[in-house]
């Protein structure tokens, strides 16, 4: 099971880093992905972490400003965003995959329940 924790509000060109917690086994197993959804919008890759945590994958829209790290001691996946936008704002989700090679929701599970991210302009 997944947790998000570490959302709220910031003003525009300000930095957040949520949190992914993790429970259960096998943890090392996954790629962990973020997803983001602003409201009226469909679910959106933002990036995602490999199981070593040797590679990441991040949607254009934020390289350069968010980075994905990830703490396999502590069953841990964060989210470092920087010089955040208005357009940021949205509804903040981690998730497991087989690989990180993905960025389609359908191949992700275990949901969390999201992290509210407001970002005021």
């Amino acid at each position: 099971r997944l947790a998000e924790s570490g959302g709220g509000l910031v003003q525009a060109g300000g930095s957040l880093r949520l949190s992914c917690a993790a429970t259960g086994r096998f943890f090392t197993s996954y790629a962990i992905g973020w997803f983001r959804r602003a409201p009226g919008k469909e679910r959106e890759f933002v990036g995602v972490i490999a199981r070593s945590g040797d590679a990441t994958n991040l949607a254009d829209s934020v390289k350069g400003r968010f980075t994905i790290s990830r703490d396999n001691d502590k069953n841990m996946v964060y989210l470092q965003m920087n010089n955040l936008k208005s357009e940021d704002t949205a509804v903040y989700y981690c998730a497991k995959a087989a690989t990180y090679r993905t960025a389609q929701v359908r191949h992700y599970d275990s949901w969390g329940q999201g992290t509210q991210v407001t970002v005021s302009s």
